[in-house]
């Protein structure tokens, strides 16, 4: 039995959670708690703030995955906005943690100096601001003091402040001790001042110097993906309806996630054109490379079945995986249909060439693909701590491999006799009129 710690933010603050498990995920109590929170402590916003420093990262140092901005110069409306927004938005499967990062009621006490009282007796806005401040938050905003230790050399802050435990009401408050104006006077804040509570922003957040209001989220039970759709869908709609000068922008891991999906897609596809010129130029033609790329389709088709029986999401590592399955199975591929096109050299024949490659060239074939598969399966088990991480990567290849050993063992075969009937009739042409004739 241990424990793992997770990061659980609340409206006046975050508060550092400790989840004791013995057999149970540490998800699973946070899918609890997020069930069990809001009925226990209505009227408060709870969330659980990513607690690993892969996520952060990936967040770009945001508190959620998703982030949906509201830009706009009119605070209010753009709170509006947002509140409409996150009322669709609840609606959306698996967006867990919903809330708005900038409320507009944090709450807020506002001390009023009299000027003509704190004048009679002798004392300014800046001494009343002083004391307050010195009170709650302590000497070092107003007087800096620092003790220089002669032993080791280091430099202490010294700071005098007055105990949280005292201020327990407005009345504490107000009896806060005003320094002297003279040596037979002494007043508190309550005799210059009066307090009353209000409320303003919480937080004031630019992005490109205009001002924002961040509707934060976090994804349970569903891929990021999936759910990052419905919120666009939700955000293309709310568009129209903007006023003028208001944007709407969705940002976070989002944003990385498809930038990254983007990037690899083109890797992979700029991967099998190149690979195909290169293999022009190795054999001299056009139409035997096509031939070995055929199996690619059925590699990434084995990608696809393989993460999805075994409940993998798409991801960073699964298209990875698939990069390096491509290369081992055009590699394969090249040995089957260059053993073909000799045999086809020798006797003609395009079916008995298919035949002989994939007869031939079967142990090798498998041998590679079987290496890498045994290779790849203590990784596709995700066992160990932060094995889930390149989980996706293993799983990918050893689907890839499957499908792409079998086409290239059985489609490539085909299609190669296929494509090369021509060659073989005129093979065949040409041999008989060299066969030499005699009457008898």
């Amino acid at each position: 039995m241990h424990s793992t710690s997770g990061v659980l933010g609340a409206n006046d603050g975050d508060v550092l959670v400790s989840f004791r498990k013995n057999h149970r995920p540490v998800a699973d109590y946070v899918r609890d708690l997020r069930a069990l929170l809001p009925q226990r402590f209505p009227g408060v916003t709870f969330y659980f703030l990513p607690a690993d420093i892969v996520t952060q990262i990936l967040d770009f140092g945001l508190p959620s995955p998703i982030d949906v901005q509201v830009e706009g110069n009119d605070v209010v409306a753009s709170q509006q906005i947002a509140e409409k927004l996150m009322a669709q938005m609840r609606r959306v499967p698996g967006l867990v943690d919903l809330r708005v990062q900038q409320p507009l009621d944090y709450p807020t006490l506002a001390v009023a100096v009299d000027r003509i009282k704190a004048l009679q007796a002798g004392y300014t806005e800046q001494n009343v601001a002083n004391s307050v401040l010195n009170a709650l938050s302590g000497s070092f905003q107003i007087t800096p003091l620092f003790f220089m230790n002669w032993k080791n050399g280091v430099n202490y802050n010294l700071v005098a402040q007055t105990p949280q435990y005292r201020f327990q009401s407005i009345n504490d408050l107000l009896n806060i001790p005003l320094p002297a104006a003279s040596e037979s006077n002494t007043e508190i804040l309550g005799d210059v001042a009066s307090v009353s509570r209000g409320h303003e922003i919480g937080l004031i957040t630019h992005y490109n110097i205009r001002r924002v209001i961040d509707i934060y989220g976090a994804v349970q039970d569903r891929d990021l993906g999936a759910v990052s759709r419905d919120v666009q869908k939700i955000a293309d709609n709310s568009r129209q309806q903007l006023p003028r000068g208001t944007f709407l922008t969705i940002r976070g891991q989002v944003r990385t996630m498809e930038s990254s999906y983007a990037g690899l897609l083109t890797g992979l596809a700029l991967a099998v054109v190149l690979v195909y010129l290169l293999i022009v130029i190795n054999f001299q033609s056009w139409l035997d490379p096509f031939i070995i790329i055929t199996a690619l389709p059925a590699a990434l088709t084995g990608i696809v079945l393989f993460l999805f029986f075994t409940h993998t999401t798409l991801s960073v590592p699964a298209l990875m995986g698939a990069l390096m399955c491509m290369g081992i199975a055009t590699a394969n591929s090249i040995l089957v249909v260059s053993f073909a096109k000799e045999r086809l050299r020798e006797h003609g024949d395009s079916v008995r060439a298919s035949v002989e490659s994939g007869t031939t060239r079967f142990r090798p074939v498998v041998m590679t693909a079987l290496a890498m598969i045994i290779g790849m399966i203590p990784m596709a088990l995700g066992l160990g701590d932060g094995g889930e991480q390149n989980a996706p990567l293993g799983r990918a290849v050893i689907g890839g491999l499957l499908a792409a050993t079998l086409a290239t063992l059985v489609f490539v075969p085909a299609v190669f006799s296929i494509l090369h009937q021509r060659t073989s009739r005129v093979g065949t042409s040409e041999a008989e009129q060299q066969v030499p004739v005699t009457n008898s």
